[in-house]
């Protein structure tokens, strides 16, 4: 009988990526959204682990997480994991911060648990033609391949080790500017921003001021050391 693992909030680019390599292991993928939130515990029911992606920018993600939390423990599931971002204790960032609140929840939840904080994807760039980029080209970030991301959460969720650990994972460090001049385009920096006045808005203009000023560095080898990749070649 093959092992059982939940991915809530699944039916996103993150959900497809982290389902897609459960199911590469021979696991019995159950992917909730919305439809299941009422009855998530009846659905998390035999699970030996889940993984908890909120919506991006949500209005109340601690309280998405706790609710999580709440199933899961009803449900006696083996073990939690939990898709953070990386440096989620930024002021400056109200959504890094309530990514640092439910990181709390789920340390103080009771159940076994690990969190990944990921860096920005590689996949939100489009390297195919010109960059449309909303911050300084030149700012260095730790980026992170989505399968890169799918396979360590199947690594913590199946293998043992990783309970009590907290993991930043990027696959490369890199400035935007790099990447589109290895890929042969153009960069315009542009600042499209939310609805005006909108809480989506403030959110993505802080964001961006902050990617201007320091960017978003994350190591690269808690994902290599994951993925048993060896170090990094000097």
């Amino acid at each position: 009988m093959s092992t059982r693992v939940a991915v809530v909030g699944g039916h996103g680019k993150t959900g497809r990526a982290v389902a897609t390599a459960l199911g590469a292991r021979g696991v019995d993928v159950v992917v909730t959204g919305r439809a299941e939130w009422e009855n998530l515990t009846a659905a998390l029911v035999g699970c030996a682990a889940v993984y908890v992606i909120a919506p991006n920018l949500d209005v109340d993600e601690p309280g998405y997480v706790a609710h999580v939390l709440e199933a899961a423990r009803k449900a006696e599931v083996g073990r939690v994991v939990y898709h953070s971002v990386a440096s989620p204790h930024l002021p400056a960032l109200p959504h890094h911060l309530d990514k640092a609140e439910s990181e709390d929840l789920v340390r103080r939840s009771g159940l076994p648990w690990t969190i990944l904080q990921p860096g920005p994807y590689l996949q939100n760039l489009d390297l195919t033609t010109t960059v449309r980029l909303p911050y300084d080209a030149h700012a260095t970030f730790g980026f992170a391949d989505l399968a890169d991301v799918g396979a360590a959460a199947a690594v913590v969720m199946l293998e043992s080790g990783h309970a009590g650990a907290t993991y930043e994972l990027a696959s490369r460090v890199a400035t935007v500017a790099e990447l589109a001049a290895e890929a042969g385009v153009d960069v315009v920096v542009e600042r499209p921003t939310g609805r005006p006045g909108s809480r989506e808005e403030a959110l993505l203009r802080a964001m961006f001021d902050y990617y201007d000023q320091h960017g978003l560095p994350v190591g690269t080898l808690p994902l290599r050391a994951l993925l048993a990749r060896g170090p990094l070649e000097e």
